[in-house]
């Protein structure tokens, strides 16, 4: 007799609109400056959110590129090969502007539409998004270039995704790497090798034109139509923009070695390379490529903040998702008061996460206002460090609501968690971001004093931040060697006072009172589900704004 009977199973989340369902972001939007841009983003949450775009994130995960080193003849040519898949992902990030559009449309909440629109597509697909954010994050420095930059502010700038690989004066777009790592420094760039001759020593008309020789430990996405990279000329390490192909029509000698086999995204590829004398053109001053990237690498890690927290907007969703459809011991597991707790707990550190990724954002809007400067200098590497952190253990838990469904590849909790712990390491570390914020703290001392004025004036209103403003200030007035060797516990502190302000200001009351009082006592760690004497009933509407029903 047969008796399998298929019940009990979640249906998948499929044809829902990532934006208009996202009531946190929604409210962010308008907040920030960037309601100009809610139609486009409605209609991005709506595609985004389609078992089309799904489709597309599975196909080009589950095809990876491949690397060709050399033709049939024996000729090299260093093609990496994509899923068609990749391109059509592509060619949606394009077409919505995520690779340019606070250059391309300066102005109020030109950076928080952005990272908005970024991170409704980071909840779908994060490979995609590696070559967006470094072609996003290198058109400011390309523009200290005015020259160079004019014959590429087209291509830069162009909606259209042209997939071919040819000379950059025959694209109608083109994407910009970035090739800073080496094998025997990491983040330490000041130990980078790679040499850098001038390829005009007498400089009869290109000065500015130089050869590199060396390697790239990671060279991420290989296949972009120029990287920008650092190597050291006499006068130190300077950045170069280096082309894939020649002025001449001749293939730059970028020597592909192998893809990495990475933990994360497998769409995406990244790669190890030497290069033999290749062309580039600098960037900046002579000897001066680490300032020259700083810019740079200031966008990148906003992305970092972006993504991480579009991640775990999407695994808590996953997980509100199953648990309202998942029953267990008699009932539905959103109905059982521990999950529930858990729940909860997990939509306070995601909301918390989206209102700290747009304050941030905004705040690259006005880089002249000294409260916004350090907003953007000190606030974006702390939320760097902590929500990339957050967002490792939260897709754990995430996935542990699922159970053992949670943990195959064939459901969205895998990718999710294998994707998380990328945005942690990559431009800086845990320990690079904290030391960091302590050095921006020092050189912004009137941005800080104004951030901590701000939290004086939301903790004059909401009692339960007054102890986290009070701990922070007693750590800010430690001395140096002390605040160095606690420069996380530090650093946390800070984040979890802002956020807890920006909670306090824009989340229901009942969501506040529920963060701040149980982020109060967790400078040692804690773990989700331990909201204390929240009730069901203030459980129950944190979870309605998290993810409405319908």
């Amino acid at each position: 007799m047969y008796t399998h009977e298929i019940s009990n199973q979640v249906p998948d989340l499929r044809d829902t609109n990532l934006y208009t369902r996202d009531l946190a972001l929604t409210e962010a939007v308008q907040r920030e400056g960037a309601a100009w841009h809610d139609c486009t983003l409605r209609s991005q949450g709506e595609l985004l959110g389609s078992a089309e775009m799904s489709e597309l994130a599975d196909l080009a995960n589950r095809h990876a590129p491949v690397l060709r080193t050399h033709d049939r003849t024996g000729h090299r040519i260093d093609v990496v090969d994509f899923h068609p898949a990749w391109h059509t992902l592509l060619e949606q990030l394009r077409h919505a502007g995520l690779h340019a559009l606070p250059w391309m449309q300066p102005g109020d909440g030109a950076h928080a539409a952005r990272a908005a629109g970024y991170y409704l597509h980071a909840q779908v697909e994060a490979g995609s998004l590696c070559p967006t954010t470094m072609t996003f994050a290198a058109i400011p420095v390309l523009q200290q270039e005015p020259a160079l930059f004019e014959q590429l502010r087209s291509r830069l700038f162009s909606r259209e995704h042209d997939a071919r690989d040819l000379p950059i004066p025959h694209k109608r777009s083109i994407l910009v790497g970035m090739g800073m790592t080496e094998k025997q420094g990491g983040s330490d760039v000041r130990s980078n090798a790679s040499i850098a001759m001038p390829a005009d020593p007498l400089n009869e008309g290109r000065g500015r034109a130089y050869l590199l020789s060396g390697h790239k430990w990671f060279f991420s996405a290989p296949m972009c139509d120029a990287h920008l990279m650092l190597a050291r000329t006499e006068n130190g390490l300077s950045c170069f923009f280096v082309p894939r192909w020649l002025p001449d029509g001749t293939r730059n000698p970028i020597l592909i070695q192998r893809l990495k086999d990475k933990l994360g995204n497998r769409s995406n590829s990244s790669s190890e390379v030497e290069f033999e004398e290749a062309m580039g053109i600098m960037v900046g001053d002579d000897g001066r490529g680490i300032p020259t990237i700083i810019e740079m690498a200031n966008h990148t890690r906003l992305d970092c903040i972006i993504g991480s927290s579009a991640l775990m907007r999407q695994a808590l969703v996953q997980a509100i998702h199953h648990a309202r459809h998942r029953s267990a011991f008699g009932r539905l597991l959103a109905e059982q008061p521990v999950m529930r707790s858990v729940l909860a707990d997990l939509a306070l550190e995601s909301e918390a996460a989206t209102q700290l990724m747009l304050r941030v954002a905004h705040a690259f809007d006005a880089p002249d206002d000294a409260l916004q400067r350090a907003w953007k200098r000190i606030v974006t590497p702390a939320a760097k460090f902590w929500i990339c952190k957050r967002a490792i253990e939260f897709t754990g838990e995430c996935m542990e609501v699922w159970g053992g469904n949670g943990y195959v590849e064939s459901g969205p909790m895998a990718r999710l968690y294998r994707e998380a712990p990328v945005n942690s390491i990559w431009e800086g570390s845990g320990n690079v971001m904290c030391l960091d914020v302590l050095r921006a703290m020092s050189r912004e001392v009137q941005g800080l004093s104004l951030l901590l004025l701000e939290l004086d004036d939301a903790a004059s209103t909401h009692p339960l931040l007054q102890p986290r403003v009070h701990a922070l200030k007693q750590m800010l007035a430690a001395p140096e060697a002390e605040r160095e060797a606690g420069a996380r516990r530090l650093v946390q502190q800070l984040v979890l006072a802002l956020q807890g302000m920006l909670m306090a200001r824009h989340a229901p009351a009942s969501s506040a009172d529920a963060f701040l009082a149980s982020r109060s006592d967790c400078d040692g760690g804690r773990v989700y589900g331990t909201l204390g004497a929240t009730s069901p009933a203030a459980q129950e509407a944190i979870l309605q704004r998290a993810w409405p029903p319908g």
